[in-house]
Order: structure tokens, then sequence, then C-alpha cells
């Protein structure tokens, strides 16, 4: 299983990174920075399937530097802002209280990683609250899944770890995040 995973995970991303630079987007310079937020999700990619804490900060740090990128697609691209407000309000409600619990795992487990999954949680929120803002289907149901994927992530490496040992954690984590970055990609070309 880890073999494939190992190959299968990394292409998955490398092809929405092609399908993503071969569309024609409703904006050239949102495609850009969704192309660079693939692009640093294939790092997270590979640094969540090596072993060891620090490959686990690698993961983090590329997958937030991910957000940051699909926030600024978001801003540069055609939409107008005005679903922004409702945005933050629906994605504050859900992140709160889940990063709430969540620190509070990460606090007695891996008490170092408390300011970066702080980050994490903020940086994540925001690209939900541009993409629900945005108001494009595809964005807001992609935005949600990769929400729900990493949610997931801290679940099981941190609140629950008995869900890292079920068969069902790993493959609800991995659908819900190739759905979500598909439904990413998919919002360039739909408005």
């Amino acid at each position: 299983r880890a073999a494939v995973e190992y190959v299968a995970k990394p292409l998955t991303t490398a092809g929405l990174v092609a399908v993503a630079c071969t569309l024609d987007p409703v904006h050239a310079d949102m495609r850009t920075a969704f192309v660079v937020a693939l692009v640093l999700s294939l790092f997270g990619d590979v640094f969540l399937m090596l072993p060891g804490e620090r490959w686990f900060v690698f993961g983090l740090a590329s997958f937030l530097l991910a957000h940051v990128a699909y926030v600024v697609g978001f801003a540069i691209g055609p939409g107008d802002g005005g679903g922004l407000l409702v945005g933050a309000v629906i994605a504050a409600a859900v992140a709160i209280p889940m990063g709430t619990r969540l620190v509070r795992a990460v606090r007695r487990t891996a008490p170092a990683l408390v300011v970066p999954v702080v980050l994490y949680v903020s940086v994540i929120a925001s690209m939900v609250a541009c993409a629900t803002g945005w108001g494009n289907a595809w964005a807001v149901v992609g935005a949600w899944l990769f929400f729900v994927s990493d949610t997931l992530i801290g679940e099981t490496r941190f609140v629950h770890r008995e869900w890292g040992a079920t068969r069902w954690a790993p493959v609800a984590i991995i659908v819900t995040y190739h759905l979500g970055q598909a439904g990413l990609v998919l919002s360039l070309v739909h408005r």
C-alpha cells in the first residue's frame, strides 16, 4: 500500500499541475498562482510521506505556502470580493472550534508545533474564506474538501491517533485532498 501511495499521490498532484497549465483560465494570473500552489502541494505530498517530525514540518510549511498562493490567486482573480465577509464568517465559525481543539492536542503531544499549527489553521481558513467569498461552486467545494482533508490529518496525528491505524482515515484524507485540489483547478475555467 505504501509503495502505491508513494507513486500515486505525487503523480496525481503532478497531473493536476499539468491540467492547470493547459486550461484556458478566466484569469491568467490566477492560474499562475494556482500552479504555484499545486507545485508547493506536490512538495508537501512528498514531505508528508517521509517518516519523522522534521518532514512533517516541511510538509506543513509547503502546504501553508500553497494556501497563501491560493489566497493570492483568489485575490487577483475575477471575483468582486462581495462575498468575502460571508466566507470569512463561515470559515471562522468552523475553523475556530476545530483549531482550538487541535491546538490543545498539539500542546499536549508536540508543543513545538503549536505556533506552526496555529499559523496553518489561520491560513487554510483564509483560503476557504476567499474561495467561499468568490462564490465559484468548484472553488467552494474544492476549498472545503481540502479543509476536511487537513482536518482529518490533524485529527489522526494529534487528537485521535488511533484513527491513523484505521483503513478509512488514510483513504478519506487522500480522496478529500485530491477532490479538493481538482475542484480548485476546475474553478479556473468556470465562473
